[in-house]
């Protein structure tokens, strides 16, 4: 025969056992709803996006950084306080180098005829130049200064093609600004879409060229992702 003590002791293991088993059996439909709740949400809805989609990192290409002395006319060291997109412009002097650019560029403070400038300059041999830091806006996309990048490509002639080392470089540095940035195949722009002048020209002729620059952007950010 049990004594009292036993009896609440057994009743208490009893009440605790019971406990146990509902709280295992709540966790599991808590566990199984949420579940079939995911099964049935597409992965690539917005919802999942920003969980499961990581931001690609890619390595830099190599930039020769000869900055602008700062001035009113081509580096007036304002912020950028953000970036949204990359307009892709071209020098429209066929044959010139991204020094050559770069130095009309750095000239400005002294001959003071217009305000120009970009952050970076890629030559007719693929050299990519900086001339803003990225920190900065410079004086390229009308009135998307203030938060974008901007790229001048020379090229050979007055067509405005670029060779293929100057686009091979172009696409490297587009990709790599993109990954930088966390932007889209939508934010890579040409100066054409800011203002309607006829910048890149090439890509302003010529549509599908156009198109396939920026699929090129994108293959190069998925094939060279860093692991």
């Amino acid at each position: 025969m049990l004594t009292k003590e036993q009896w609440l002791k057994r009743k208490r293991r009893k009440r605790g056992f019971r406990l146990l088993v509902l709280t295992t059996v709540v966790m599991l439909i808590i566990v199984s709803a949420a579940y079939i709740g995911l099964s049935v949400i597409s992965f690539n809805s917005p919802m999942l996006t920003g969980i499961f989609q990581k931001k690609i990192t890619l390595e830099s290409p190599i930039i020769l950084k000869d900055l602008l002395t700062p001035n009113d006319y081509s580096r007036p060291q304002t912020p950028l306080p953000k970036v949204n997109s990359i307009v892709i412009h071209y020098t429209a002097n066929p044959g010139t180098s991204a020094e050559a650019n770069r130095n009309y560029f750095e000239n400005l403070k002294t001959t003071k005829t217009t305000s120009a400038s970009s952050h970076f300059i890629v030559g007719l041999e693929g050299e990519i130049i900086q001339c803003i830091p990225l920190n900065e806006v410079a004086f390229a996309s009308n009135d998307r200064n203030s938060d974008t990048i901007s790229i001048e490509s020379c090229h050979p002639d007055k067509t405005g093609k670029f060779n293929d080392i100057t686009y091979q470089s172009l696409v490297q540095l587009t990709a790599w600004l993109c990954a930088k940035y966390d932007l889209k195949r939508e934010d890579i722009i040409r100066h054409y879409d800011v203002s309607g002048k006829h910048c890149p020209i090439y890509y302003v002729e010529h549509e599908d060229a156009w198109e396939q620059f920026k699929n090129d952007v994108m293959a190069y950010m998925k094939e060279n992702a860093t692991k």
